[in-house]
């Protein structure tokens, strides 16, 4: 949190703004993005105080925004990347020196794989389960796994591997290639007896606002999976194999994860990490919230300014204004959303608690215009609501006189 000490500080000025966006995913990132909307708060309202709080919801710029709001440090490790390579992932430690928040896209993120190379019959969540070892080894205790961004289908069994889980085929014989989509039709048994003992002393929590169960129609592999190159005949491959991890799964440990709401988040790993990890999924934004401090820091502010690259009905299910609406509701605080773009359903959004939704695009424009020009764009339209917002507290406080 980063309070502008030159428009009144820490003092509490008369009028304070709290900015609290997401990210503007291939644009900004939230705190980038937090701090133009305030360069437009302070061009409308000089003497007004500032908040920042820049947030996420489990997916893209979730360590940033952590670091931003609650400090830490920013650890990068070399890792196995979603081809097999080796990458660079980063990943937050807290100032408390226990907690740890990974962005699984860090280790095994889309991004990370060429257009023509995608295929997640191929790709491993490996890397993944090797930032969370590291973490571990640098005593967290606590766990913070963000979703967001996958090019994996592999169901976290790349991620176990790496955590000392071990999975055979027929034979009886280890397979030893990282774990991928590919391999889950070959897993006959499971062996947990190596998984890192340290995980029996940490807590893991899943975040993400995906509800899709492992396996089906509205499963890992028939939704994302042709996002992440998978033709329809590799999603039918890749939905079976998911369906056989799941079943060795339960002779193993006894535990169902295929229809668990969640479990099919990045491609199945949020059902790895309930199965190995004896994870908790929970949408990120309360925790992000929580993290951040956010209720507290809107205690006595005017206005709340949040916002996303794109707002829709889908924004009301766990996306960062939501969040961030249902909490300034609580507090009676008024919140404007700004968004790259206002889509089908938007409007339903008033019923949750924002007042006002906007979009920046001040004029036709191509999206690559947009998107390069978000940060003016922001500021722009947020130097237009100050402006207005204060126009009508200047108006009602004379109709008072």
């Amino acid at each position: 949190m980063s309070i502008d000490a030159a428009s009144g500080g820490a003092t509490g000025p008369a009028f304070r703004v709290v900015v609290a966006p997401d990210s503007f995913k291939g644009s900004l990132s939230s705190v980038a993005a937090a701090e133009a909307i305030r360069a437009g708060v302070l061009r409308a309202a000089p003497d007004a105080g500032t908040t920042i709080v820049p947030m996420a919801d489990g997916g893209e710029g979730t360590v940033d925004a952590v670091l931003a709001a609650a400090g830490g440090d920013r650890i990068t490790v070399t890792v196995v990347g979603p081809l097999g390579e080796p990458v660079e992932a980063a990943y937050g430690l807290l100032p408390d020196g226990r907690t740890a928040v990974i962005e699984m896209a860090a280790a095994s993120g889309l991004p990370l794989v060429p257009a023509e190379a995608r295929d997640p019959l191929r790709t491993t969540t490996f890397g993944t389960g090797q930032l969370i070892r590291d973490a571990l080894g640098r005593g967290a205790t606590r766990i913070l796994i963000g979703l967001g961004g996958s090019a994996t289908n592999d169901g976290g069994m790349g991620m176990a591997q790496a955590l000392g889980v071990r999975f055979l085929d027929d034979g009886g014989n280890e397979i030893t290639a990282h774990g991928c989509g590919g391999l889950l039709e070959r897993i006959a048994s499971i062996d947990a007896s190596g998984l890192d003992r340290r995980l029996s002393s940490a807590s893991v929590t899943v975040l993400s606002d995906v509800t899709n169960p492992l396996c089906g129609p509205s499963g890992a592999s028939a939704v994302y999976g042709p996002q992440k190159g998978a033709t329809p005949e590799t999603v039918e491959r890749l939905d079976r194999g998911l369906k056989r991890y799941a079943e060795r799964i339960a002779a193993h440990n006894g535990q169902r994860v295929d229809d668990v709401p969640g479990a099919g988040a990045a491609g199945g790993l949020g059902a790895g990490l309930l199965a190995f990890c004896g994870a908790e999924l929970k949408p990120g934004i309360g925790v992000i919230m929580e993290l951040a401090g956010f209720e507290s820091s809107i205690r006595g502010a005017a206005l709340v300014i949040t916002g996303e690259g794109r707002t829709d009905g889908q924004t009301a299910f766990g996306k960062v204004p939501a969040g961030i609406a249902a909490a300034a509701r609580q507090a009676g605080v008024p919140v404007v959303c700004l968004s790259g773009g206002l889509g089908e359903g938007s409007e339903t959004l008033h019923e949750i608690g924002i007042t006002a939704l906007f979009s920046i695009a001040n004029r036709p424009m191509p999206l690559e215009t947009a998107m390069e020009s978000a940060d003016a764009l922001l500021a722009e339209a947020a130097e237009n609501i100050v402006r207005l917002y204060r126009a009508g507290l200047m108006r009602t406080a004379r109709d008072e006189d």
